[in-house]
């Protein structure tokens, strides 16, 4: 998770840096479907790259609420084994009690 962080850190600095760099870039034309405007290059690179880390989330979120439902589910049925492999069952407390009397 850790080296997660560090790359995230390193794609937000090597875009900040490029867009500095190319921040005297004269305007360019964005064209999409019927759609046509002109706008900074800055502007086109962070706006992608944002839209870029929601197609990102969009896809991860649901794989992480999956992978935590099923987390919370494989403990509880560790929680119930252990349980049962731990605590002797009823019919052996009933014969134990037998014996005693």
């Amino acid at each position: 998770m850790q080296f997660f962080y560090w790359f995230v850190l390193l794609m937000a600095v090597g875009i900040a840096i490029f867009t500095l760099q190319n921040s005297s870039a004269p305007p360019i034309t964005v064209k999409f479907l019927v759609w046509q405007f002109e706008t900074s290059l800055i502007y086109t690179l962070l706006g992608s790259t944002g839209i870029g880390i929601l197609v990102i989330l969009s896809l991860w979120i649901p794989r992480a609420i999956r992978s935590s439902m099923k987390l919370r589910e494989s403990k509880k049925k560790i929680q119930n084994l252990e349980k049962m492999l731990y605590e002797p069952s009823p019919s052996l407390k009933k014969a134990e009690t037998n014996k005693e009397s």
